[in-house]
Formats: C-alpha cells, sequence, structure tokens
C-alpha cells in the first residue's frame, strides 16, 4: 500500500512556475517583492533620519543646559571666594587687597591643576590603544626587511 502512495505524491505543477505562460506571474512577483524591499528601506531611512532629528535637538537641550549650569556654577563660585575674602577681612586675619589676591591666586592655582588634568586626559582623545593596534610590531618589521 506504501509503494501506491508513492505514486499519487507526484509533484504538481503550480500555474505561476510550471506553466511555460507563467513568465508574467514570476515578474509580477518580483516586481512586488521589489516595491516591498523599497518601501521597507524607505521607511527604515525615514526612522534613522527622525531618530538623527531628535537626537540633534537632544544634543542642542544638553549643550544648552551644560551652559547654564556652567553660568550657574560661575556665579557660585563668585560668591563663595567674595564670601571668604569678607571673611578674612572681617576677622582682620589679611588686609582687603591681601585677601583679594589671596583668592585670585588660589583660583589660578586650581586652574593650573584643572589645565594639568586636561593635557593628561588629552592624549586619549588620539585613540592610542587603537592606533597601536594598527601598526606591526617593530620585530615583525625587522623580519620583513630581512626577507
Amino acid at each position: 500500500m506504501k509503494h501506491d502512495a508513492l505514486k499519487d505524491e507526484t509533484p504538481v505543477q503550480t500555474e505561476t512556475r510550471g506553466d511555460p505562460g507563467s513568465g508574467s506571474g514570476m515578474l509580477e512577483d518580483a516586481q512586488s517583492l521589489w516595491h516591498e524591499l523599497r518601501g521597507l528601506t524607505h521607511a527604515r531611512f525615514r526612522l534613522a533620519g527622525l531618530e538623527t532629528q531628535r537626537a540633534g535637538k537632544s544634543l542642542v537641550d544638553m549643550i544648552v543646559a551644560g551652559v547654564m549650569v556652567g553660568v550657574l556654577l560661575i556665579g557660585a563660585w563668585l560668591g563663595l571666594m567674595a564670601a571668604a575674602v569678607l571673611e578674612l577681612v572681617e576677622h582682620d586675619v589679611v588686609a582687603t587687597s591681601s585677601a583679594i589676591l589671596l583668592a585670585v591666586a588660589f583660583n589660578l592655582l586650581l586652574a593650573l591643576i584643572l589645565f594639568g588634568v586636561i593635557r593628561r586626559k588629552s592624549r586619549y582623545l588620539q585613540f592610542p590603544a587603537t592606533l597601536r593596534s594598527f601598526q606591526t610590531p617593530p620585530s615583525e618589521r625587522r623580519d620583513r626587511e630581512k626577507s
């Protein structure tokens, strides 16, 4: 009985693929697939564009907020320095001009320390480990030059 069942399971040709006149059906399928692909890529590019636009607006908002925070912190720092100078002058620790010069010297020292931190950190902006990974080690260079 199994032998008869195998004879009945012969593949049946479909109308779109088996008939010689169905080349237009395959063409329609290909065109439909092409239009669907174009629609999908257009949708993805549109989404990427919208997300890029939102990211740009967020970056601008972050920069504006950062500048505002910086201005507020400068104001707070100046107030703190003025209070320190007034405290020194009121308790007759130093003269007014000396207190102001002391505050200026403290600010310059702090700026110098921060400048050193920036210089040390700036070398990492050049991706030194990545650049070294692209270069061949010196021992391999010598081997290549000898051969």
